[in-house]
């Protein structure tokens, strides 16, 4: 790819007045559409891949769906532009959290304008980047491309990045793997280069019962799941040392923390069981599985001895809930410069939440973030994303159809 100077601020003004006249009606009217599927992670997506799929179509672009194994959900892929290795893949996620139990004023599942803001579950998480993208396509289709376009939408991000790994195996593998990959993730149309990775797993404890009078002929498995937990605090405080701290990020150190336990099952009777699920946000320099074997060493070493003196049956054990890895790219690399390109400003940050990003990386696609919104909406009762955010978005990829088209 052949570097671009930025645009004039004039000429990023008038790109967004058009495309505020022009994409962001068709941008508003796809995203009631996407909105009105209720593709919260527990249910199936394949209603909104099957829209796509056949707005792509009528296009004259073809897609693919890749399935789960229950073929419940699907990823798609789709391509435009010249065969060969190299260009740009736009990216987003299908899933949403779910509203149970949040104090909605407005319907989660259909499309609500107020002030200048369009609310919905998934308006900014992410939606929104969706509907732009694929509002925008006309615009791509308009001249002959340069370079490859892929575009990409996953399943499961929002349950540890789950479903698009096998879209990323078939591009590991691919001829034809895109260079560079744009996650419209809500940043506040901010260029992001990183975020931490994350490793959350469970850990179960398994104990002697017996009657509280008794305690000494138990073993309490609350109180072995307090040490393990403990321990936990210990190794956080490590990571946390001044010498560990990276101040692109924030907080500037990798961090560990408890969620959830369960255990115990009246108050005169020593628990046999506990479980307790924690977590570990990484720096991208930081290896989240050197805390879990840190805690599986303490485990086996200090307290399964103690545990089998009483019981024999004792045991601990760990499993991992789900993982994806940090992302740092370089400011320096083709991938920031044409961020920068497309945002026309060069004040790249981070972000404290995580995006599927880190596995794109780890498959040699140089990847960015940048996306309408923020989330400081996302994952709220009446999420939204503002007109002018999604107007700015239309602006950039209109940029960047114009870049590709050379």
């Amino acid at each position: 790819m052949n570097e671009h100077e930025p645009q004039a601020a004039s000429d990023r003004l008038q790109d967004q007045a058009a495309c505020s006249a022009g994409c962001t009606r068709e941008t508003r009217r796809l995203l009631a559409d996407l909105i009105a599927f209720d593709t919260t992670s527990r249910e199936s997506n394949l209603a909104l891949i099957d829209y796509v799929r056949d707005y792509l179509a009528g296009l004259g672009v073809a897609s693919e769906t890749l399935f789960n194994a229950g073929r419940s959900k699907a990823n798609l892929h789709a391509r435009l532009g010249p065969t060969g290795p190299g260009g740009v893949m736009l990216s987003g996620h299908s899933d949403v959290v779910p509203v149970d139990g949040q104090p909605w004023t407005l319907p989660a599942f259909r499309l609500s304008e107020r002030d200048g803001r369009l609310y919905g579950r998934g308006t900014a998480d992410m939606k929104g980047f969706i509907a732009c993208v694929l509002a925008s396509l006309p615009r791509f289709l308009e001249r002959p491309l340069r370079l490859p376009l892929h575009i990409a939408i996953s399943y499961d991000e929002e349950v540890g990045c789950l479903g698009v790994r096998s879209l990323i195996e078939q591009l590991r593998a691919s001829p034809e793997r895109p260079a560079i990959c744009l996650i419209g993730e809500p940043t506040h149309m901010r260029p992001v280069l990183g975020h931490k990775g994350k490793l959350a797993m469970r850990c179960e404890v398994h104990g002697a019962a017996c009657h509280s009078a008794y305690a000494l002929l138990g073993v309490n498995a609350i109180e072995y799941a307090a040490k393990l937990i403990g321990r936990l605090g210990e190794l956080g405080t490590q990571l946390a040392a001044p010498e560990r701290h990276d101040p692109r990020f924030e907080p500037p150190y990798s961090t560990v923390q408890t969620g959830l336990i369960q255990g115990g099952r009246a108050l005169n009777i020593v628990p046999a069981e506990c479980c307790f699920d924690f977590e570990m946000r990484a720096l991208p320099a930081d290896d989240p599985q050197q805390v879990a074997a840190a805690l599986r060493d303490y485990a086996e070493r200090e307290l399964l001895p103690r545990m089998r003196a009483v019981s024999a049956d004792s045991d601990i054990r760990f499993s991992e809930l789900s993982s994806y890895p940090g992302l740092l790219t370089d400011p320096a690399s083709e991938a920031a410069r044409l961020l920068a390109l497309l945002c026309g400003r060069e004040d790249f940050t981070t972000v404290a939440f995580g995006t599927e990003g880190g596995l794109f990386d780890e498959a040699g696609i140089a990847t960015v973030i940048c996306g309408p919104g923020s989330m400081e909406q996302g994952h709220k009762p009446d999420e939204y994303v503002s007109l002018e955010q999604l107007a700015q978005c239309d602006a950039q990829l209109l940029r960047l159809a114009q870049w590709m088209q050379g």
